[in-house]
């Protein structure tokens, strides 16, 4: 079964094409913010350099979050567009599974972080398995304090991975405990996506487009905003 991975819950929009014989195809890029205008493109683009057609795929997999609210919404909206074209299922992945997975032959306890904004990060934490990562945590949101705390509470040496603990760095590492992955690691890609969605659909592990829910840990700015225009209206 071919996959169409979708990823765009952070700055970054990653559109890969896999299967049984492994990641065939990935496009990813991560400036200009421009997700809507970037998305299809991609994957056309994407498509006819790999020459696969649209009819090919078996199942989409998108990024179910958590993230930034605009880029989660381009990807979801066009990976139940295209399942539903298609009348193929989607497979949904948490942003910070992928974030986790490509760092599966650690030695060591992951931290999974994704710069939320507003001072706020969005993570969790992840031991490594045979055959990939388990996550230890909830998904949760909280300041960079928060996730300090809970490094130091855990009193072992982590691996932090994301945007989020390359941003705080300097505040995360202050006891010199962890460990930094690299900047080609800091964005959830679509190659992990494919990877684990692979393995999903391998048990059935599916759903129809309409039953695809992302995963919002906190309300959308839009909202969280609204009391403040009120009252200043």
């Amino acid at each position: 079964m071919l996959i169409l991975g979708i990823e765009t819950a952070t700055q970054q929009v990653s559109v890969a094409i896999g299967g049984h014989e492994g990641v065939l195809a990935t496009f990813e890029v991560s400036r200009g913010r421009r997700h809507a205008e970037t998305l299809v493109p991609a994957i056309e683009f994407l498509c006819r350099q790999a020459d696969i057609e649209l009819q090919e795929f078996g199942a989409i997999a998108v990024d179910i979050g958590p993230g930034l609210f605009t880029g989660m919404r381009v990807g979801l909206a066009a990976g139940k567009a295209f399942a539903q074209a298609l009348r193929v299922p989607m497979i949904g992945i948490s942003s910070l599974d992928l974030l986790a997975f490509p760092l599966r032959y650690a030695d060591r306890t992951i931290a999974a972080v994704i710069d939320a904004r507003k001072g706020e990060l969005f993570y969790s934490f992840y031991r490594p398995v045979p055959g990939g990562v388990q996550r230890v945590t909830d998904p949760r949101v909280g300041t960079p304090d928060d996730l300090v705390a809970d490094l130091m509470a855990r009193g072992q040496s982590v691996i932090c991975v994301g945007d989020g603990a390359l941003r705080y760095r300097e505040l995360i590492d202050a006891d010199g405990r962890c460990e930094f992955a690299e900047q080609f690691l800091s964005h959830p890609s679509s190659a992990p996506l494919v990877q684990l969605a692979h393995a999903k659909a391998l048990r059935e592990e599916w759903v129809n487009p309409w039953e695809i829910q992302p995963m919002y840990l906190r309300a959308p700015d839009a909202q969280i905003n609204w009391p403040t225009r009120e009252v200043a209206g």
